[in-house]
């Protein structure tokens, strides 16, 4: 039997080498592990920085105040940690889809949302970011906070970001970058092929997980050359602002 071209192309999953077609279910079988836990260990993992990179991000995102409809796409969201805070900082017009491939991850989120009473201004679908299942220009804003890293096709997964996007909305990405302040890219590296696993070991039961997600992080590509990959898409207005020290990039870009 031949293999299809998708079939026979071949991706990164951290540091391995896998086919493109399986990469999906590996990452899913990822974050089916450590959903109950995603949330104590990404405080764990970046001292709660986390929290302060994602209030950059909604400050950057601005949902408008008072009652003008305003409709967010948070992709790979599924804990929800995004949009609770766009439709807290936005106005009564706010509205938030979670779309993210994982059960686990939504469930959790459902849940959370609920306990938060935010049950009525935010939605969760699930959803394959490559091959998103909304109309075109039904969104005013799309973000991605330390997910697009983990989607096999990225190239396909931003082409659907912009899609989606209503004409003059923004795509906000949110994603771990390449540490550029001397002596504290090798603290670093250590902290993160040493202590992350070990953490993840310890606090969720399984350290194989987390060292899958500092190996994506090491293969994520630099800021200038996502930005382009940005362009390429058809964003425009391409920034990249690198935040604490090149830890973290957020990345902006508009459908024009």
């Amino acid at each position: 039997m031949q293999r299809s071209d998708t079939d026979a192309a071949e991706t990164h999953f951290g540091y391995r080498t896998v086919p493109l077609g399986e990469k999906q279910t590996l990452v899913d079988d990822v974050f089916h592990k450590v959903a109950k836990r995603y949330d104590i260990m990404n405080d764990l993992m970046s001292g709660g920085l986390h929290r302060a990179w994602k209030n950059v991000l909604i400050s950057k995102l601005r949902p408008p105040q008072g009652d003008r409809p305003f409709r967010l796409l948070d992709l790979a969201g599924g804990t929800g940690d995004v949009s609770f805070r766009a439709v807290t900082a936005g106005g009564t017009g706010t509205r938030a889809v979670v779309a993210d491939i994982n059960t686990e991850m939504l469930a959790v989120g459902r849940e959370r949302a609920e306990k938060r009473g935010l049950g009525d201004k935010v939605e969760f679908r699930e959803a394959n970011a490559e091959e998103l299942p909304f109309e075109d220009a039904s969104f005013d804003a799309v973000t991605i906070a330390f997910g697009i890293r983990n989607v096999p096709r990225i190239p396909l997964a931003l082409s659907e970001m912009r899609r989606v996007l209503k004409p003059g909305g923004q795509a906000l990405v949110l994603e771990f970058s390449k540490v550029d302040v001397p002596l504290l890219d090798k603290i670093y590296e250590f902290y993160s092929f040493r202590v992350i696993p070990e953490l993840g070991k310890r606090v969720a039961g399984d350290g194989e997980p987390y060292q899958y997600l500092v190996e994506s992080i090491r293969r994520f590509p630099a800021p200038d050359v996502f930005a382009q990959m940005m362009r390429t898409a058809g964003f425009a207005r391409v920034t990249a602002t690198p935040l604490t020290g090149g830890i973290v990039c957020l990345h902006s870009g508009y459908r024009i």
